[in-house]
């Protein structure tokens, strides 16, 4: 998919909202990512460009690919109905269209990537807004195949066999201080 029409897709669809949470400590951490979200893209992408972060490959868990009779934009179109919204803190993996996804509360939220070549990966995780530090070492996140095969109904081919991800993330600065 062009840049162009990536970027277009991305405009038309609904931003993530967060749940509003009981607890006044969440309540903080709420309203400091209201006002960063927005700034999120940006600060992610200057990271990178500073080889502050390196970002290659895909995550894992590999869910599937798209149906061949459904577009990239169909299926993104049938999630966002099921209540699954554009997700712009998130960092991006290669070949990745968008990034959505489905917030059950403050705490927890089911992730989607789906990739130009109808590839779709997920996950179950902390929210960054809730847990940031557990949500970027990716703790607590987990395989949700059956949940995430409810959601998408008759509109994947799950994938069988093992995923073949070769994604990695490395944080420079503390690699440097903690390995060097």
């Amino acid at each position: 998919m062009a840049p162009d029409s990536r970027r277009a897709l991305i405009e038309k669809l609904p931003a993530s909202e967060m749940v509003y949470p009981n607890t006044l400590l969440h309540r903080v951490k709420y309203y400091i990512w209201r006002v960063y979200s927005p700034y999120h893209p940006t600060v992610r992408d200057s990271v990178i460009a500073l080889n502050i972060v390196k970002n290659h490959g895909r995550q894992p868990f590999l869910l599937g690919k798209i149906q061949p009779e459904y577009t990239v934009e169909q299926f993104v179109s049938y999630l966002i109905e099921r209540g699954y919204a554009y997700h712009r803190v998130a960092w991006e993996d290669e070949g990745e269209v968008v990034s959505l996804r489905y917030v059950t509360d403050f705490f927890y939220q089911y992730h989607v990537r789906v990739f130009g070549d109808g590839e779709v990966r997920g996950h179950y995780e902390y929210t960054p807004e809730c847990y940031p530090f557990a949500h970027l070492m990716d703790i607590g996140r987990e395989d949700r195949r059956e949940e995430f095969m409810k959601h998408f109904g008759d509109r994947l081919v799950p994938h069988m066999s093992d995923d073949p991800s070769d994604y990695r993330w490395e944080f420079l600065p503390l690699k440097r201080y903690l390995w060097e």
